[in-house]
């Protein structure tokens, strides 16, 4: 998959990690628009290649009484917006098979969550839908095991895979993430290290997840360092009060600096 090939996507010449970066879920037109535009004018200023990251619903919550989204056609149409407004390509992630069509006429990446990355009917609806088909790891499989989930996309008709690694469950309530993995899964398609999600503390007692977020930098440094193709990082204005993984998320005011630190590592690594 050649990345100036989805729509809209800029400075794909830079020679730097792709991002995939927004909200964790989809709470509202403003919100939304908000934080994409903040983004983009910080990865124009740094040439990052950039999608436009929201769930437009969130299947799997710990507790029935979780926020689950504001409404599927709802959301879908805050991400076209997005999309539209600010010329940038767009990535959700669906849980059913009949999601697969649906969210693919809004957006241009399909996202596979990572329990559901063995679903095969799944797998195989978003690949035949044409468009970017994005992994995600599961926390409970080998990095080997992911070239599987990669052949089912290619078995559908599709090239268009990609893989996002966010950590392996060791303990019940932590992930880490085995860096050894990364050049073992590019060699099966280009691999994200979604940096956020990696730094959750799920299972908790009262049924919502926690997290690490100060060690968001330290993950994300590792995995630049390690040639990963793109970051995944999931970012609000006001993580306290999101309505999904406000926990492990980054504060919007801090993913200049960043994402400078970042491009600055990037730019070392590729001169070696």
């Amino acid at each position: 998959m050649i990345l100036s090939e989805i729509p809209n996507i800029k400075h794909t010449s830079a020679n730097n990690f792709f991002l995939l970066c927004g909200p964790c879920a989809i709470e509202g037109e403003e919100m939304a628009l908000r934080i994409a535009e903040k983004v983009i004018t910080i990865t124009d200023k740094l040439a990052i290649p950039y999608i436009f990251k929201g769930s437009f619903k969130k299947a799997n919550r710990s507790r029935i009484d979780s926020f689950t989204g504001i409404g599927d056609e709802k959301a879908l149409k805050i991400l076209r917006k997005v999309s539209e407004t600010f010329n940038v390509p767009t990535v959700t992630d669906i849980h059913e098979v009949s999601d697969a069509a649906k969210a693919a006429e809004y957006v241009d990446v399909l996202q596979i969550p990572a329990f559901l990355v063995r679903q095969t009917d799944l797998v195989v609806a978003a690949a035949k839908t044409g468009k970017v088909v994005n992994l995600k790891k599961g926390q409970f499989m080998s990095p080997a095991a992911m070239k599987h989930a990669v052949q089912k996309v290619k078995d559908a008709g599709s090239n268009k895979a990609w893989i996002t690694d966010r950590g392996t469950m060791f303990g019940y309530q932590d992930m880490i993430v085995d860096f050894r993995g990364i050049p073992e899964m590019r060699e099966f398609a280009p691999t994200v290290l979604d940096v956020t999600h990696s730094l959750q503390q799920p299972n908790q007692t009262v049924g919502v997840t926690g997290g690490r977020p100060e060690m968001i930098e330290t993950i994300a440094r590792a995995g630049v360092v390690n040639n990963v193709d793109g970051l995944f990082i999931e970012t609000h204005f006001d993580p306290a009060n999101a309505k999904s993984d406000g926990a492990n998320m980054l504060h919007l005011d801090k993913l200049e600096s960043l994402l400078s630190n970042l491009v600055a590592i990037r730019k070392t690594i590729n001169s070696l």
